[in-house]
């Protein structure tokens, strides 16, 4: 019989990360494989100008007399699951034409107290020494609020773990990226250190249309109606559209069809809606309070404090 291994047995036995786990990679798209809104495209490239335009702004227009020169560029993409907010981190590197570290906390979290300090040491100094772009992926693990009332080893740890980080962020001088999906959860000295925090909102009908004829292969055998989807099927993300898609073709596949029928694609949406409704009702709303809560005004207000 084989030995069923508890979540906690499987962490403690869990390897250290190793420099390999933290190697850059090429990014794996570009702005021309996003459908994002004018606006936000417009909010990333104002920060991503930073570095090109900075003798100009500081020294021309004097700025240096009034502001600390900084070669850092540090964004934070937050908005809905789906939305492209990873996508648009790989298209940031892309865009600058370097490789990208992308991070995840349970890549760092160790079991042992001061090692994920150590790991996080270890990541900045590997996008450091590469020039690369350093993504942290769900960063709310990470910068979250401090603990304030610590009660035990773990709490000490978690502001420990804060502090470096913080740290880090303050002397680091290359790109870095943030994404996350809660953006309330974020400690306001983290909001401060960030100068440019991008939203990404689920897509309008414009942005929907787009996505599903980008989506959609030109050797793709279908008679879906774009236009009828898009308008029929709102408070979607790109990455329903993109689900939705794959579920109809292997149904189609599946019954032998020789084309993907429209029908197939709105079974498909309504599939994928009628989950993500149970799921958020089994939360008890916490999604969508989240999702309300959180406006540009809330983001603002942070950053300032």
């Amino acid at each position: 019989m084989p030995i069923v291994k508890s979540k906690k047995e499987e962490f403690d036995n869990t390897p250290p990360p190793s420099d390999e786990q933290f190697s850059p990679q090429k990014p794996k798209f570009c702005f021309n494989d996003l459908v994002l809104s004018d606006k936000t495209i417009d909010e990333i490239m104002d920060v991503l100008s930073i570095q090109q335009l900075q003798n100009h702004v500081f020294d021309t227009w004097g700025l240096i007399k009034t502001h600390k020169m900084q070669r850092k560029i540090a964004l934070n993409f937050y908005g809905e699951p789906g939305t492209g907010k990873t996508m648009a981190a790989h298209a940031v590197a892309h865009y600058l034409e370097k490789d990208i570290i992308e991070v995840n906390y349970a890549d760092i979290e160790s079991k042992y107290v001061g090692d994920t300090p150590k790991n996080l040491t270890k990541v900045f100094k590997k996008a450091k020494e590469t020039n690369s772009v350093l993504f942290f992926d769900e960063a709310d693990a990470m910068l979250s609020k401090r603990v304030t009332n610590m009660s035990s080893s773990t709490d000490t740890s978690v502001n420990q773990t804060r502090s470096v980080l913080l740290m880090l962020l303050n002397d680091f001088d290359g790109i870095i990226v943030f994404a996350t999906n809660f953006v309330s959860n974020y400690d306001t000295a983290f909001m401060r250190r960030i100068l440019g925090h991008v939203e990404f909102k689920l897509p309008c009908h414009t942005e929907r249309t787009k996505i599903w004829h980008h989506l959609l292969p030109k050797e793709l055998p279908h008679n879906a109606n774009v236009d009828i989807l898009a308008e029929k099927f709102g408070g979607i993300s790109g990455s329903d559209i993109s689900n939705a898609i794959l579920k109809a073709v292997f149904k189609a596949a599946r019954n032998n069809e020789k084309i993907v029928h429209h029908d197939y694609f709105e079974y498909a949406i309504e599939s994928i809606q009628h989950s993500k409704k149970m799921n958020a009702k089994n939360k008890g709303g916490d999604e969508k309070v989240e999702i309300k809560t959180v406006s540009r005004e809330y983001v603002e207000s942070q950053i300032n404090i």
